[in-house]
């Protein structure tokens, strides 16, 4: 097994589209010629589009793209802007005359942290003609614009997260992981107590155990959570096994972000299969996870300062001091 890069998995196109000033953005990962796909939601809060359609005693067998996008439910209308782009090229389900494009997707909550806007339809449209690009991109883009961590305390005690990629390849199988990080709760190295991002003192410049702090309080509030995913592989899978490797894949948010799965998180995993590799299910979803955690923490890792929020980095730099 060894590290790829994620627009090197065939059949699929990453493209994100932002609005600085307002903390917000969407992440579009598109695949033009059908891909099998499956989901797997375990937060409390979800917001999310077409989800019921990847159950694979439903109808539809492929999807086009899957939108993961800022503004909470708002952010919805971005994947609109998504089928408009994919519906002009004839890419989708078809109906006689009549062509559907299949667009999953899933929000997190990012309203509180810049002008309490949204990624409009327009944003869909914008993040589809960018993924013609195919650029691996970090940080504070696309959905992970607004994203931050370690919201227990509020804004003051929060830091900055984002967008992470991160691919792994075994043989012919390749399998990658885009995640926007946007936890109630703290990120940690995979299956550590290395603290990344998340709850912190800004006074004593060291980090905060989230968990603790709740059951300190013995109490807990509604947080503007959520993390949002999306695994691809150019494995050949069902409906059903896709699912099953949304599920597996979890198990990264389990292992590097605690509390994880809270009522008041979104937390969704979507699962995209386009290809002729042939491959056990369990070796493709052991390969998500694995590529997922580190998405996540890289998630982290590439954000930047904005909003009043620290990223890792500087944070890291002021501890050096």
């Amino acid at each position: 097994m060894k590290k790829t890069k994620v627009n090197e998995i065939e059949n699929f196109r990453i493209g994100n589209a932002q609005d600085l000033e307002g903390a917000t953005g969407c992440t579009v990962i598109v695949c033009e010629k059908g891909a099998t796909a499956g989901v797997d939601v375990r937060g409390g809060g979800p917001a999310t589009r077409e989800t019921d359609l990847l159950r694979p005693e439903n109808m539809v067998q492929q999807i086009h793209a899957v939108t993961l996008s800022g503004g909470s439910a708002f952010g919805l209308e971005a994947s609109s802007g998504v089928m408009e782009y994919l519906k002009e090229k004839g890419i989708g389900f078809h109906m006689g005359d009549i062509v559907v494009p299949i667009v999953c997707g899933a929000c997190l909550f990012d309203l509180a942290v810049g002008e309490n806007t949204h990624p409009p339809k327009k944003f869909g449209r914008i993040a589809c003609v960018n993924s013609e690009f195919n650029l691996v991109e970090h940080g504070n883009v696309g959905a992970g614009t607004g994203a931050s961590v370690g919201k227990v305390l509020g804004k003051e005690h929060s830091m900055k997260s984002g967008l992470g990629t991160y691919a792994l390849q075994c043989g012919e199988l390749k399998v990658g992981a885009i995640a926007a990080v946007n936890a109630c709760g703290d990120v940690y190295e995979p299956n550590s107590s290395i603290h990344i991002a998340g709850l912190y003192d800004p006074t004593a410049n060291t980090y905060m155990d989230s968990e603790e702090m709740i059951m300190q309080m013995a109490e807990s509030r509604p947080h503007e959570n959520t993390t949002i995913c999306c695994i691809i592989t150019n494995a050949k899978q069902t409906k059903a096994q896709m699912n099953k490797v949304a599920s597996m894949a979890q198990d990264a948010l389990a292992r590097t972000i605690r509390p994880v799965h809270t009522s008041s998180d979104g937390d969704t995993v979507f699962a995209m299969a386009c290809g002729d590799v042939e491959a056990p299910t369990d070796l493709v979803g052991i390969m998500a996870v694995k590529a997922l955690e580190q998405a996540i923490v890289d998630g982290c890792k590439a954000a930047q300062d904005a909003y009043g929020l620290v990223c890792w980095a500087t944070l890291n730099e002021k501890k050096a001091d």
